[in-house]
């Protein structure tokens, strides 16, 4: 069950839940393809009075795949296509390093989730944090908030990797979401 009455930030996991993921990394703004109906339930979740932030891995920097003007760029893309359906992200923060660097922002540590929260001034108990890898859980159980698994990406995969007893909640996807967002606040009117 989620504890919407809690919440004031929502932050997403980027590649895989608000965008196409891809083994091969997303390397430019050309790549860059949103999920059917990501953008339009962020923006829903912010009508819902929620504000959103993205906490994403990019080592795709660090191997030399594409650098930070280009990372910029596709972030630019996000938030046009974004604000076009009548939503915005509130922040964002990136990891630009290699897993073997040792790095406390790459998930799941939690520099990134710390970042937001000090930016967005919320505790760790006003954040869900929505993501569809195993380095995204543990991100948000390492800093204390609660998390979704989303379906999309490689969230089946994940599923697949979670014991069935430690289940966090799962959704097909960001409109699924969305939906059980404006449904509690229906239901509080």
């Amino acid at each position: 069950m989620i504890h919407w009455d809690h919440k004031k930030l929502v932050v997403l996991d980027r590649d895989g839940v608000i965008n196409q993921d891809s083994d091969a990394y997303i390397k430019s703004p050309a790549e860059w393809h949103p999920i059917e109906g990501s953008l339009a339930a962020i923006a829903r979740l912010n009508r819902a009075g929620f504000r959103v932030a993205v906490a994403t891995n990019q080592s795709g920097i660090g191997r030399g795949f594409y650098d930070l003007t280009t990372l910029g760029a596709m972030h630019e893309k996000m938030k046009t296509l974004l604000t076009a359906e009548g939503g915005h992200i509130d922040a964002i923060e990136y990891c630009p390093h290699l897993p073997t660097d040792g790095c406390d922002c790459r998930k799941p540590a939690t520099g990134m989730l710390k970042a937001i929260a000090k930016k967005c001034r919320v505790t760790p108990e006003e954040i869900l944090y929505i993501g569809d890898s195993k380095s995204d859980w543990r991100a948000a159980q390492n800093f204390g908030c609660e998390f979704i698994l989303v379906l999309t990406g490689k969230g089946e995969q994940t599923l697949e990797q979670i014991e069935t007893r430690a289940l966090p909640p799962i959704f097909g996807n960001l409109q699924e979401i969305a939906d059980s967002a404006e449904s509690y606040l229906a239901s509080q009117a």
